[in-house]
């Protein structure tokens, strides 16, 4: 059982608890219900007009997704999606191994060819840092840094005492934080393609536990 302390947010909201607890919380933000699906909630995020889907295990949510009203053509669907990847790679409060140009649609790339004939998916992954981490960037730097440095050496088994020691931290800690995932993607529908963003609490994901 992981703790629940340090969970995934969104908008300041923890992603646990009742799905009736967290769509009361998110009607408090200022979201409204649709009129069709009580389940699903509606209104502005980060500056888009969304439909926000709280997805449970056993009644505990474990996911928002958020599913973006526009439905881009491709060169719209381009901006939107860059906007993305560098929005979350210049926010402290996220971090991820994938550099900004690998996160990128470049200007020349067709799209709907890489979907159709490569089966290619659009997505980009984050992961959020708990608040309690003060300085995330200069965390962030330094946690780079230092596994870059270590893992230069190309025979593990000449790591001294206390690279083994940073390492097992780096990576405990590096998986405590991977259970704050937080990420987005295209989906297409015909000629036209939706972003869809996820904040996922991980240790709440189900585990195979009702097998």
């Amino acid at each position: 059982m992981h703790a629940q302390h340090n969970v995934t947010q969104f908008l300041g909201i923890p992603i646990d608890g009742s799905k009736s607890e967290m769509i009361r919380k998110l009607i408090a933000k200022g979201y409204v219900t649709d009129p069709y699906d009580r389940d699903v909630l509606e209104g502005e995020f980060n500056g888009h007009q969304v439909r926000i889907h709280v997805v449970t295990n056993s009644d505990k949510v474990w996911r928002i997704a958020i599913e973006y009203a526009t439905y881009y053509n491709e060169t719209d669907l381009r901006i939107a999606f860059n906007t993305l990847c560098r929005q979350f790679q210049n926010n402290p409060k996220y971090l991820s191994f994938q550099d900004y140009n690998t996160c990128i649609i470049p200007d020349t790339e067709d799209i709907s060819y890489e979907i159709t004939v490569h089966n290619k998916r659009y997505e980009a992954a984050f992961f959020q840092i708990p608040a309690y981490v003060a300085d995330s960037t200069a965390l962030v730097t330094k946690i780079k840094t230092d596994i870059a440095s270590v893992y230069k050496q190309e025979d593990l088994a000449n790591m001294s005492a206390g690279q083994k020691v940073l390492i097992a931290y780096f990576i405990d800690m590096l998986d405590d934080w991977s259970k704050n995932s937080v990420w987005f993607m295209i989906d297409q529908k015909g000629w036209k393609y939706q972003i869809f963003l996820f904040y996922d609490n991980e240790c709440n994901h189900a585990q195979g536990e009702d097998l």
